[in-house]
């Protein structure tokens, strides 16, 4: 039976997908204390689940805008919480990154960036606090457009490849601490504590995404 025919429920699966974390955490260096989620809806849904899991009550989420996906993640969490952009370069047509040191940042606790998106500029390595964020910002969230994911950028991911597997998976890594802001009012689908607790697989997975990942 190939993949797409068994169940997610089985130990077959349940070997594929272990062994699709095992080869992400030993190719990007993920620690031990970091999920690694395989989820669905691409950075898209990410967009919502992020400020749902992160953005607590009356704290702010300093964005930095320099990309078309950075403008959809600002709207995004406007609906969830207060926002603050600290950098944008939308008045250049996303043509450059944002200068050191020209961030308007507030006292706030996760700080979200976006990069490789269209129109835009992508930095060659993660952003880092000189170059737009504030030393007093405690979480740093990384859009990754290419491959649809996200990325808590605590982790080095400079060894990743440019594209971790095929369009349908999202790639979530998550420090084990931040899975104690999510609200327990949230939709189940819509919390972080889900689906790490379930190791992804509380509903059917991209099987197949899956398995091409870790090949």
């Amino acid at each position: 039976m190939s993949v797409l025919e068994i169940s997610h429920r089985s130990k077959t699966f349940e070997a594929i997908i272990q062994q699709a974390e095992a080869d992400v955490r030993e190719l990007a260096g993920i620690p031990a204390n970091y999920h690694v989620l395989f989820l669905q809806g691409g950075a898209s849904l990410q967009f919502s689940m992020v400020p749902m899991n992160l953005l607590g009550p009356g704290q702010t989420a300093d964005y930095i805008v320099t990309g078309a996906w950075g403008q959809k993640a600002v709207k995004e969490a406007k609906r969830v919480g207060t926002v603050n952009v600290a950098a944008t370069t939308e008045t250049g047509n996303f043509t450059r990154l944002p200068a050191p040191g020209k961030s308007r940042s507030r006292p706030a606790r996760p700080t979200c960036t976006s990069r490789r998106t269209r129109p835009s500029t992508a930095w060659s390595g993660r952003p880092t606090r000189c170059s737009a964020t504030p030393a007093r910002v405690r979480h740093l969230v990384e859009h990754v457009q290419q491959a649809r994911r996200r990325v808590e950028v605590r982790v080095d991911l400079r060894r990743r490849p440019e594209e971790p597997g095929p369009s349908g998976v999202t790639l979530v890594v998550l420090r084990d601490d931040l899975l104690a802001r999510s609200p327990q009012g949230l939709g189940t689908m819509l919390n972080y504590n889900t689906h790490a607790k379930e190791k992804s697989l509380y509903n059917t997975p991209p099987t197949f995404g899956v398995y091409l990942l870790g090949s």
